[in-house]
């Protein structure tokens, strides 16, 4: 590759790492033509799959900051640029990792943040953005039931102790101690 390539490579890796808000680092050994293209189908809705060579990301990285990807660059690897949802790419690369034990999750970063190939499998397992939504507006929701049911516990008590104390003047049980009709009318 000649140095105006490689300078076009590096300037192109470096715009993909800086507009991208998290990029998974893989190795693909053992994995035909047609498996990585499956694999570019299965997250190309929120991510580019680029095989590029190590010193070229390296530098790239470096030119964009990323330190995630340091002493990661060996062997045959490859950048999952994510732009859309990462934790549906995560979810997918391991999918496809399952049926394709061949590739391996090296590491990555997520907003900035490095991160190992075990945060990467963590962020897999997570439930979708709109599952915990819901829960979250659930758990709101019983938050807010429970303190309209506390705001409207002492009227309620207050109502009941008042109709309690008419009904035991109604019978005609003598006033407590301390009571006048005043006290029980009000």
């Amino acid at each position: 590759m000649a140095r105006a390539d490689k300078a076009a490579t590096i300037a192109e890796l470096t715009e993909k790492f800086r507009g991208s808000n998290a990029a998974v680092l893989t190795e693909y050994r053992g994995l035909t033509v047609s498996q990585l293209t499956q694999l570019r189908k299965s997250i190309a809705e929120h991510a580019t799959y680029t095989v590029t060579k190590n010193t070229l990301t390296k530098l790239a990285a470096q030119n964009a900051g990323v330190t995630a990807f340091d002493g990661e660059l060996a062997g045959p690897s490859a950048v999952a640029f994510v732009t859309g949802d990462a934790v549906e790419v995560a979810k997918s690369l391991r999918d496809f990792s399952k049926a394709n034990p061949a590739l391996v999750v090296k590491g990555g970063f997520l907003d900035g943040n490095p991160l190992t190939a075990d945060e990467v499998r963590k962020l897999a397992d997570l439930e979708s953005r709109e599952v915990l939504l819901a829960k979250m507006a659930g758990a709101m929701k019983a938050s807010l039931t429970k303190a309209a049911v506390l705001f409207q516990a002492p009227l309620s008590k207050t109502v009941r102790t008042v109709e309690a104390l008419r009904e035991k003047q109604a019978a005609g049980a003598p006033a407590a101690e301390g009571e006048t009709s005043e006290t029980v009318e009000a």
